[in-house]
């Protein structure tokens, strides 16, 4: 095995078990040590890829929401598709449950969230909502009610929010989503 292929074998075992170390124990919590326990190396290896904990946890936490192309949609399906999406990505995604948790407890996982938003929801908004203007604001609003829901169903585990069934998570939150997407302005 080469070098670099080693090399990315390690990176990639790093930020595997930093990802799990991260999801399970929230940020304060995850040492290098333990992460290196977990990926099988010596500590060091983790400071020499990454740097820091911080370097290690903005590298572990790049996530692609992979969100569905809106633009092709009749607006009024607009909603259940998202919604739709993220209950799907939340329920085989730890590590994007695990993100919410760093995000409400830590400010750099508040600002990797936050980045994230930016990135990446802000430019759906954008493309859906009657004035892009607007697009911040509907962003923010939609990803209250998505984010609420998965703070309720996957970190608190509210009994009736974990109880639902995925269709009436639909019914109830993807006209609302969907509104605040596409709906003229109150």
């Amino acid at each position: 095995m080469t070098t670099a292929r080693r090399s990315d074998t390690t990176r990639a075992a790093i930020l595997e078990a930093a990802r799990e170390r991260f999801a399970s124990d929230g940020y304060e919590r995850a040492t290098i040590r333990a992460i290196a326990r977990d990926a099988g190396i010596d500590p060091s290896m983790v400071m020499r890829y990454y740097g820091n904990k911080e370097g290690l946890f903005a590298a572990a936490s790049e996530i692609d929401l992979r969100l569905p192309d809106l633009g092709a949609l009749p607006d009024r399906h607009i909603g259940a598709v998202l919604v739709t999406h993220f209950l799907d990505r939340w329920e085989r995604d730890d590590v994007l449950t695990g993100m919410l948790r760093v995000g409400v407890t830590n400010a750099a996982g508040a600002a990797r969230m936050q980045a994230i938003f930016a990135e990446q929801l802000g430019p759906v908004a954008r493309g859906v909502c009657p004035d892009p203007a607007e697009a911040p604001r509907r962003a923010v609003l939609a990803a209250s009610q998505i984010l609420g829901m998965a703070l309720a169903r996957y970190v608190l585990r509210l009994p009736p929010a974990v109880e639902m069934s995925r269709e009436d998570v639909v019914a109830w939150l993807g006209p609302t989503v969907q509104r605040y997407l596409t709906a003229e302005r109150p």
